[in-house]
């Protein structure tokens, strides 16, 4: 299942991109951690990702593959998946943006100047 979420995420984000500029979709990534997120912790945790699948249109997935998603998102270990840990997996999801991240960055930038 992992595979074909990839696949939704390679079509949707250019797509998001392009209609929202850089710094839109930034925005829209940290609405979408908001919506994931354990309010208690702060973070993005196995059992919020589960609670919460349904947003993602995730709500099949098994609590192995939630659990490879967070490890997957996962760079500090800490079995959670903060704000830039989450934006850096929607990136890697998107092989498309992985080209393009550098340009969406500058924009990103240059915008807030």
């Amino acid at each position: 299942m992992a595979s074909r979420s990839g696949v939704v995420f390679e079509d949707f984000f250019p797509a998001m991109v392009e209609k929202l500029g850089a710094e839109g979709f930034m925005k829209e990534l940290c609405n979408g951690f908001r919506l994931l997120t354990d309010g208690d912790k702060g973070k993005i945790t196995f059992e919020s990702l589960k609670r919460n699948a349904s947003l993602l249109g995730l709500q099949g997935m098994s609590d192995e593959e939630v659990m490879c998603m967070l490890r997957e998102g996962d760079l500090d270990g800490d079995g959670a998946l903060n704000e830039m840990e989450f934006c850096t997996l929607m990136f890697r999801l998107s092989p498309e943006l992985m080209e393009s991240s550098k340009e969406l960055l500058e924009e990103a930038i240059v915008s807030e100047y």
